[in-house]
């Protein structure tokens, strides 16, 4: 017994000694915890602040806004021509930061010394198509010196709406016309291309391509029936129709009146051109 006595005392110590560790390692751990409960809270604290004085000064600069631009004296920015130096230097900013955020977009471009030189570049499923200029002169009002976009983009009226208050918005919303009119022509330029041996006569559009009318034909049994479809887009930043009409004789079979049915709803989900390649897959007697 007295010999165990030794060995006893040892194996205690021992087990103590490892409390004591785990006891230290845990206190280190809820030290450790409380830091970063303390630094978070400090984050939190500063990320308010932060935000509050961000908003006083988006309040700011809204009223100098508008009152630069309803012409009015103000008193809140120090004096009108140094509101003006603010927005127009705003302005420059934002311009520089959408070239660097548009251009994976479509939108490229450069600084002048009177404003900005910007190209619009347009795509349909991942084919690059035309791009379009536009040289901005960046003075209060915002003016548009030079341009190559086509007369039939409501180009004024976007400007009209969205130039002067938010060019990031203006130039969304002029390049999603741009592209959705592009993408309507490359949808009647591949139509007019791969399936030119199908269409009964030429494809008749409008320059916007928003109003599409065509003939076709379906062989089956050895005889050949037409379809006349008429496509509208009345959306004109959409590159699907938002109506179609498709027709057949009268006195053709009904099983050809619901094929109609049947095509008017491809176009309604489809690209053009995606509508013709399904027909041939499905029926592989388009001629």
């Amino acid at each position: 017994m007295g010999e165990n006595r030794p060995s006893l005392q040892k194996g205690v110590l021992s087990h103590l000694e490892k409390l004591e560790a785990a006891a230290h390692e845990v206190a280190l751990k809820r030290g450790e915890l409380k830091t970063q409960e303390e630094n978070m809270t400090r984050m939190k604290r500063r990320i308010k602040e932060l935000r509050r004085q961000r908003d006083a000064l988006k309040t700011k600069l809204g009223m100098c806004h508008s009152q630069l631009v309803g012409g009015q004296d103000t008193t809140s920015c120090d004096t009108t021509e140094a509101g003006q130096e603010a927005l127009l230097e705003w302005k420059t900013e934002t311009l520089k930061g959408l070239l660097g955020v548009f251009h994976l977009t479509g939108l490229s471009g450069r600084l002048t010394h009177r404003g900005a030189c910007l190209h619009l570049s347009t795509a349909f499923e991942n084919t690059y198509l035309d791009s379009y200029r536009l040289d901005l002169l960046i003075k209060q009002p915002v003016q548009i010196l030079r341009h190559s976009v086509p007369p039939f983009i409501p180009l004024e009226q976007i400007a009209h709406k969205y130039l002067q208050t938010d060019i990031r918005r203006f130039l969304s919303v002029l390049s999603d016309h741009l592209n959705a009119m592009a993408g309507r022509k490359f949808q009647v330029d591949q139509l007019q291309e791969n399936f030119a041996d199908f269409l009964d006569g030429g494809l008749q559009r409008n320059s916007l391509c928003n109003l599409l009318e065509f003939r076709y034909r379906l062989a089956r049994d050895s005889e050949t029936f037409p379809f006349v479809a008429r496509l509208t887009y009345a959306n004109r930043v959409s590159t699907l129709p938002t109506e179609a009409t498709v027709s057949c004789k009268e006195d053709a079979p009904a099983s050809l009146a619901e094929m109609a049915a049947a095509h008017k709803a491809l176009f309604l989900e489809k690209p053009l051109h995606r509508v013709f390649s399904a027909i041939t897959a499905s029926t592989d007697s388009l001629s």
